[in-house]
């Protein structure tokens, strides 16, 4: 066993782990943090998406172990102080960005990671952005409509496919 410290949503933690232990598990069954789905465990699906010393991670992908003294940002730290949904949670509510909801954590996750990259992309970069991301309800348009929205550009412009 190797004790793991880090800080999860800006809280501090800790917890004995094996060397196997995924970050996606670390967070699900160690901090109850189930809004970390897995999908696929083979970094397919992006629905384990995270947030590592700001850069967007599948954590089905990375040992906890390997995460030991990291900032690690999960959906659950999205929302706003207050507990309301932050400008991005808020748009995939108003655009009807999710159906089954099992890929939105992580399409959220990967969402705030493009647009701390690039604040007003175009619908060809959203797309881009989201390849590593599976959904099977949704056809993306919503999701692409959704961040788009949350970047503040006008989305009526964006055809219906």
């Amino acid at each position: 066993m190797t004790k793991v410290t880090m800080t999860v949503n800006g809280k501090a933690v800790s917890g004995d782990v094996e060397g196997r232990t995924l970050l996606s598990a670390f967070l699900r069954e160690d901090q109850g943090l189930t809004g970390t789905h897995v999908g696929c465990d083979t970094s397919q699906c992006g629905a384990c998406v995270v947030h590592v010393n700001g850069k967007a991670v599948k954590s089905c992908t990375m040992f906890a172990s390997e995460a030991n003294g990291a900032a690690v940002d999960t959906v659950e730290g999205q929302t706003n102080a207050d507990g309301s949904l932050n400008v991005i949670q808020q748009a995939f509510q108003d655009h009807h960005g999710l159906q089954c909801g099992f890929c939105t954590p992580g399409m959220v996750m990967s969402a705030a990671a493009l647009l701390k990259e690039n604040p007003t992309p175009s619908e060809a970069e959203v797309r881009e952005y989201l390849e590593g991301n599976i959904c099977r309800c949704t056809g993306y348009h919503n999701i692409v409509k959704a961040i788009m929205a949350a970047s503040g550009q006008d989305v009526s412009a964006i055809a219906a496919e």
